[in-house]
């Protein structure tokens, strides 16, 4: 009997790295054209086309040239911040090497507004966001949710506002070129937000039948093609609830911004979301507490990972396919989905105890699984988180040190502010969120 053969040895980054290299050099002339533009030489007004108003965008014919949002320069503040590193706004996000923690708890008698990081937890403070940005994208996001995709009732517009998703992208994606830009990851959120708390949570969400609901939904974003007998049932259906409204609306939109395989990698992305959603929910029919490290797999899948993986659309430049699928930076990007999302564990913690039913995160699986206190569970929870820090920075910073390719570089900086923002609003919405009394 034949040995079986042994697997063909994977790409190496530096490999990777070189190929790219010799690209880079190739739109050279490309690149100083931007450059040029952005110094004043030449000008021109951004705009991210509308999505057709009741179809999904028609697949292009074979051979066709893509249709792409052309790259909006950032102004010349930006451009230099990109190439020289971290400066104003998120400037804490943006370093590719490890920082020293914050301070731990700020004094009782700060502005409970403001709100407060959790004692011990390894953060970065950034500057508020640009509140010019927050007031329009947070205009522009409640237009598109009333008027376009019909997506809440009126007595849910207070949790809506509540939710501030205009700081919440702003401050996750300070190098973003323009509003229109900003828009792209902002409705991506709210939609997903709709899915979670429709399907699986606050607004009549169940474990029961979860998966024909998230399979339905996920239609939205990655198409049918069937025959057209039954094409037409399945386009009717996208219209046929807020969460399946808002994921076709907001992935034609992303359509129009980003390229294919930017935005095959967003729906690969969210199919792993849904993925996590139905283990949670297998768990939840089951009455299952899973073991820690049960848990922390499945939270690896239902996390924030599509939403830093699309920080190049949002910035207005391509992160090449090859580049995003190295194993290296493949563990970078899920390694900054696991942090955020314990920091989301954290900081819900007692809005979720709060809540009818038992609700798992990180403290309760470990206080049930490991017999600990509360408070106990609360603390190694927030060590779990910090490791997973750690990690997310040396790897980034090694895969910097590694990959010396532009685009590598702006997207990881850009990873570190999708970080790094996401604390920041987790920490100031005291709408949403309190901390336990642990302290």
């Amino acid at each position: 009997m034949p040995a079986p053969e042994t697997t063909p040895p994977q790409p190496s980054l530096s490999a990777a790295a070189a190929r790219f290299t010799a690209h880079f050099l190739a739109e050279a002339a490309a690149r100083a054209r931007d450059i040029k533009a952005v110094t004043g030489e030449l000008s021109g007004t951004p705009s991210v086309p509308a999505p057709p108003a009741d179809s999904v965008p028609a697949p292009r014919p074979a051979g066709a040239p893509t249709a792409v949002v052309p790259t909006v320069p950032a102004p010349v503040h930006d451009l230099k911040r990109v190439m020289r590193g971290p400066s104003g706004l998120g400037t804490a996000g943006l370093r590719l090497t490890p920082r020293a923690p914050v301070p731990t708890a700020p004094q009782p008698s700060e502005p409970a507004a403001e709100g407060r990081p959790i004692p011990g937890l390894y953060c970065h403070q950034v500057a508020e966001p640009d509140p010019v940005r927050v007031e329009e994208v947070s205009r522009r996001i409640k237009s598109w949710a009333l008027d376009e995709v019909s997506l809440y009732p009126q007595d849910w517009e207070e949790q809506f506002d509540g939710f501030s998703v205009g700081r919440y992208m702003v401050g996750c994606h300070p190098d973003a070129p323009s509003v229109d830009h900003l828009m792209i990851a902002t409705r991506l959120m709210v939609a997903e937000n709709a899915v979670d708390d429709c399907y699986c949570e606050d607004h009549g969400g169940s474990p029961d039948g979860l998966g024909e609901r998230l399979l339905l939904a996920h239609t939205a974003l990655d198409p049918v093609y069937t025959t057209e007998e039954y094409q037409a049932p399945w386009a009717k259906s996208l219209h046929a609830d807020a969460p399946r409204r808002a994921y076709r609306s907001a992935m034609a939109y992303f359509d129009q911004a980003a390229s294919p395989s930017r935005s095959d990698r967003f729906r690969h992305d969210m199919a792993r979301l849904h993925l996590g959603y139905l283990a949670e929910a297998a768990w939840a029919q089951m009455d299952h507490v899973p073991e820690v490290w049960e848990y922390l797999a499945m939270r690896q899948f239902n996390n924030f990972r599509p939403c830093p993986t699309i920080t190049d659309t949002v910035g207005g430049y391509e992160l090449p396919a090859d580049l995003h699928a190295q194993t290296a930076m493949q563990k970078v990007i899920a390694l900054a989905g696991n942090a955020t999302t314990i920091v989301n564990d954290l900081y819900s913690y007692t809005k979720e105890l709060d809540a009818p039913g038992r609700h798992l995160n990180l403290p309760v699986v470990i206080a049930e699984r490991e017999g600990l206190s509360e408070r106990d569970a609360y603390l190694k929870s927030v060590e779990v988180h910090n490791e997973l820090m750690h990690d997310f920075e040396s790897n980034a910073a090694a895969l910097a040190a590694d990959c010396p390719i532009p685009t590598v570089q702006r997207f990881l900086r850009g990873v570190a502010a999708w970080v790094d923002g996401n604390h920041h609003w987790h920490q100031t919405n005291t709408y949403r969120y309190s901390l336990p009394d642990f302290w």
